[in-house]
């Protein structure tokens, strides 16, 4: 197995314990992205995960987020698992939005980054610790400067909210992610 499964199996986790400890009736709770709530930010985990893949011309296995959104999060999962475990298939090459890359490091890089923001977006809609790795901000702050604009194009980011200087990275990471993270 591949540093980027073993990294796509840990944030893939830590997302899954969140959408665990969601009690069915804060499924309907507003989360941080304005218009979503959280089934919305479990919905958008899974459509993101079928963009990946569709990068390979590959499909995600139909599983609605509606129904079950732990059971459409595991189907998702284990379709991108699968490409992931494939040697052949993680090094397919495309041209993505930033030039030539393969398949993998696109995980890597931007579903690795919806998982830890929307982990967050989910774990403050529905009470749970709101926590992020400390070494997940890093990641995701040099993922986010690498955006650049394309931070600020619709549905990706709202604009970049203040935080206090001093504040830590965690919070810096979500205001200039559009977050409010007091």
């Amino acid at each position: 197995m591949s540093d980027i499964a073993d990294r796509y199996r840990t944030l893939a986790d830590a997302f899954e314990r969140k959408i665990a400890a969601v009690d069915s009736e804060q499924w309907s709770n507003q989360s941080p992205c304005e218009a979503w709530t959280a089934r919305s930010v479990v919905d958008h985990v899974v459509d993101v995960h079928g963009m990946m893949l569709g990068q390979i011309d590959r499909r995600l296995s139909p599983a609605p987020v509606d129904d079950d959104p732990m059971a459409a999060f595991q189907s998702a999962r284990d379709d991108v698992e699968a490409v992931l475990d494939d040697p052949a298939l993680s090094h397919t090459e495309y041209d993505g939005a930033f030039g030539r890359t393969n398949i993998a490091a696109t995980i890597d890089q931007f579903l690795g980054f919806d998982l830890v923001v929307h982990g967050w977006d989910l774990a403050r809609a529905t009470g749970q610790d709101d926590t992020i790795d400390p070494s997940e901000v890093e990641r995701a702050w040099a993922f986010a400067q690498q955006m650049g604009d394309n931070l600020r194009t619709p549905k990706v980011c709202g604009p970049a909210v203040d935080v206090p200087d001093g504040s830590p990275m965690q919070d810096r990471l979500l205001g200039l992610l559009g977050r409010h993270p007091g």
